[in-house]
């Protein structure tokens, strides 16, 4: 293993590593030798590294180091810079300046990490104690950021560890400073931006194949394969956990598979703009007679550098007849009419789901949902409820890691007004009984998690009706694994998955700490005569972002008097989970923004 030591004052540290198996280590300082070892106790600490085999270099500039290094040795597995300062007074900004050039020579290797000890208040953290106000920072997690890292644990500097170690350089001199309350940064490489390019899929309709554009804010997100046998994803082991616990109780069939991505018409009171609307590429729209026969093949997937029709963009009213499923109960209808459904046998349905949603760290344009449905007599059904909650509370209470979960059961009609985006949805795909809501320690107010419904679904006995309960397995997750942010969920970084083993649910513990936010404000005058959609506005902000807009805002409404031209101004937060996002990137997400709403919603900015 390779470590790089900077900036050493009286190379102290770099010597309590010294004899580590199987380490070699360069240690290096800013100052010349001659600087260097009139310094109390370095010469000592040179000829202990020199003894040990390691390298010790001087003149080191740390926003220079490919000078240094001849191209085959300047990965480190790691590299230490402790309490990093551009010398004598300098300001916050120089030392931001400082680090920026120093992150940005990128000598880490791939697995490896890069501490930065500070003095306490330096950082910027919530983990500073007082904190600072973030002008008066070093903003390292940002600076950082900018160059493709992220913060993946913090610590207190523990100085009495490492033997013989004392700091040294206060104002370039031969003085001591205070390292109580100082805190290790450690970064380790982010997961590079996704460059997403736009997907066509080919599926077959009734006898006819035919591929459609998917809208470019779900092209990483189909096809994921999440509920695969061979995932280890949280949400297929919640799916896993539930069926076995149902199966206790019920006669059980999974009728998962190859369940249509694609649906035909318009579902009935919901709102056009929560929909995801599917162009079916020109002369491929199959007969009525081909739709009958029903959308029974899996989705094939190919990629294609351009658009091929910029009217399937988010934001684009575009009111064809073919749409993203948003619920899997039209395929759990159509099996009930098909008289598919014997009684007191529990079917269970699988599969993501898409929805255009409003942004917030719940809000999900797209989800793994649960339908278990159950044909029952007439005048049982309560009891069947009773049953299946019931079973679903011993179930998610088998789970829990650290956080004890309640599942209730609610009254639709006593649930209140303010509802979630999900439960909010829902109540559009029809009427429902009971919500269920699942609450946690933390969080002891309780989120929606599920929906109850009981309709005869078009079964040929007027002595039956179907119970059906509705799951949804990424907000599951979520609460149950304490994972803050849906995103998480989707991440293409593995050091998520390797936290959960096969068949196992653990707390998450997040690899990217307090990720840097950008605010930026946009306002516009509203076409004359039309009402603003704010769906597309969220919808164009995930494309246009990658999903790393955090938070959208109403700052201000203002009408003209005389003309009544109206005017609106948001506030959006640019915020990444998983990865490192800068400012400089964020500003141009922002700008791509502007460009956007002004040319799919017809606004004209201020």
């Amino acid at each position: 293993r390779r470590v790089l030591l900077l900036g050493e004052g009286n190379f102290s540290f770099a010597a309590g590593l010294c004899g580590v198996p199987g380490t070699h280590i360069v240690a290096t300082c800013y100052e010349s030798e001659e600087e260097a070892v009139g310094r109390g106790g370095a010469a000592r600490s040179i000829r202990r590294l020199r003894d040990s085999g390691a390298e010790v270099v001087f003149s080191v500039d740390c926003t220079k180091l490919k000078e240094y290094f001849s191209p085959g040795n300047r990965e480190f597995d790691r590299v230490y810079f402790n309490f990093p300062h551009c010398g004598r007074k300098a300001g916050v900004a120089k030392n931001r300046q400082l680090l920026a050039g120093f992150f940005h020579r990128r000598v880490l290797a791939q697995e490896g990490e890069i501490h930065v000890a500070l003095c306490n208040g330096q950082g910027g953290t919530p983990a500073d104690q007082p904190r600072r106000e973030w002008h008066n920072s070093w903003q390292i997690v940002a600076v950082a950021a900018g160059a493709g890292f992220i913060l993946s644990h913090l610590h207190p500097f523990k100085a009495e560890t490492i033997h013989g170690y004392k700091c040294t350089g206060y104002r370039s001199q031969d003085k001591s400073f205070c390292v109580e309350g100082a805190l290790n940064h450690i970064f380790t490489w982010s997961t590079a931006p996704l460059c997403l390019t736009s997907m066509s899929c080919k599926t077959q309709l009734g006898s006819q194949k035919v591929s459609f554009q998917v809208p470019q804010v779900l092209v990483d997100k189909i096809n994921r394969g999440f509920l695969e046998v061979n995932s280890s994803h949280p949400v297929r082991t919640i799916k896993e956990k539930l069926s076995a616990g149902l199966s206790q109780d019920f006669p059980l069939q999974n009728i998962s598979s190859c369940l249509p991505l694609l649906l035909q018409g318009h579902p009935d009171g919901v709102c056009h703009s929560n929909i995801f609307w599917i162009t079916l590429s020109p002369g491929q729209a199959p007969s009525t007679e081909e739709m009958s026969q029903g959308l029974e093949n899996p989705v094939l997937f190919s990629h294609f550098g351009q658009d091929m029709d910029k009217n399937v963009q988010e934001g684009c009213p575009i009111p064809k007849q073919f749409y993203l499923r948003p619920s899997l109960l039209p395929h759990a209808q159509a099996v009930a009419e098909k008289g598919a459904f014997p009684p007191g046998t529990l079917h269970v349905l699988c599969g993501p789901v898409f929805r255009k949603c409003l942004i917030s760290a719940h809000s999900m344009p797209v989800f793994h949902e649960m339908l278990v449905v159950l044909a029952v007599s007439r005048g049982t059904e309560n009891s069947c409820i009773q049953m299946l909650v019931e079973n679903i509370k011993t179930t998610t209470s088998s789970l829990h890691q650290g956080i004890k979960p309640s599942i209730d059961l609610q009254e639709a009609a006593s649930f209140g007004t303010e509802l979630s985006d999900f439960a909010a949805f829902e109540c559009q795909l029809g009427e429902i009984q009971h919500f269920l809501s699942l609450r946690t320690e933390p969080d002891p107010s309780g989120s929606c998690v599920g929906v109850i419904r009981i309709a005869p679904y078009g079964l040929k006995s007027s002595e039956l009706v179907v119970v059906s309960a509705s799951l949804n397995l990424d907000l599951l997750a979520m609460l149950l694994c304490g994972i803050s942010d849906w995103r998480m969920l989707w991440t293409s970084d593995r050091r998520f998955l390797q936290q959960f083993p096969e068949g196992e649910l653990r707390l998450f513990k997040s690899f990217s700490l307090y990720p840097p936010s950008y605010v930026h404000d946009v306002s516009f005058w509203l076409p004359d005569g039309e009402e603003f959609d704010e769906v597309a506005f969220h919808t164009l902000a995930r494309r246009v972002s990658g999903e790393m807009v955090v938070s959208i805002q109403l700052r201000d409404g203002f009408q003209q008097p005389g003309t009544g031209r109206r005017s609106l101004c948001y506030r959006v937060t640019f915020q990444a989970c998983d990865r490192a996002l800068g400012c400089r990137e964020a500003a141009e997400m922002q700008l791509r923004f502007r460009e956007e709403i002004q040319q799919q919603l017809g606004v004209t900015l201020r």
